[in-house]
């Protein structure tokens, strides 16, 4: 691909990283409840962003070719994974049925910033998915690039992945008012439970 103009793989790789972050998940759904509760929002995009950089340098280095040929490693993600999901969707299904620790915005109980810190770890590098696209996926559609565009495409892919959390965590303040009532509340951790108990089963299935 040396005819490829410089920017091609910069546009390809925005391209990419925001059709692979941009979608239902329980790291999306932490960061959205944390901005909504406007709670250690800065450290969890901080963590969340942070640590897509370095699986996306990590799969356009070439770490995707080698964590495919460690099967056992990816079963032990994987169903450590699952078991984190499990659980915190049991936590989010008992904040949905109990409406006292469902108050929006600075009220209801709050985590402290290293729980918060701990939970967004987590739920990044426990999840298999997180492997198979930003490592794997990534780093195959980046090679396609050479040595020097696969570079430029790990830049987008990086940019798309800062941009899309920070917007995600501060922009859903915007939503605010909507989640002034514990019902608002309720019915987003009664997703969160869903979504997150979905991805634990579809784990272990596959």
């Amino acid at each position: 691909m040396e005819d490829v103009l410089p920017l091609a793989p910069l546009f390809a790789g925005l391209g990419t990283g925001l059709s692979l972050i941009v979608a239902i998940g329980s790291q999306n759904a932490f960061v959205l409840r944390q901005g909504l509760r406007r709670e250690h929002v800065l450290p969890v995009v901080l963590v969340c962003a942070l640590s897509d950089l370095v699986l996306i340098a990590a799969g356009v280095a070439g770490l995707g070719v080698l964590v495919s040929r460690a099967p056992v490693l990816l079963a032990v993600v994987r169903w450590g994974g699952a078991a984190f999901l499990l659980v915190l969707a049991v936590q989010a299904a008992r904040r949905a049925l109990c409406p006292a620790t469902l108050e929006a915005a600075e009220g209801g109980l709050r985590t402290s910033v290293g729980a918060a810190v701990g939970t967004a770890l987590a739920l990044t590098w426990l999840n298999p998915h997180v492997y198979l696209d930003t490592v794997l996926l990534l780093g195959s559609v980046a090679a396609g690039y050479g040595d020097d565009g696969r570079w430029v495409f790990g830049v987008g892919a990086g940019i798309a992945s800062i941009v899309w959390f920070v917007t995600l965590g501060v922009g859903a303040r915007v939503l605010a008012p909507v989640f002034a009532r514990p019902v608002a509340w309720r019915v987003l951790d009664g997703v969160i439970a869903l979504v997150m108990a979905a991805l634990a089963v579809v784990l272990v299935v596959r």
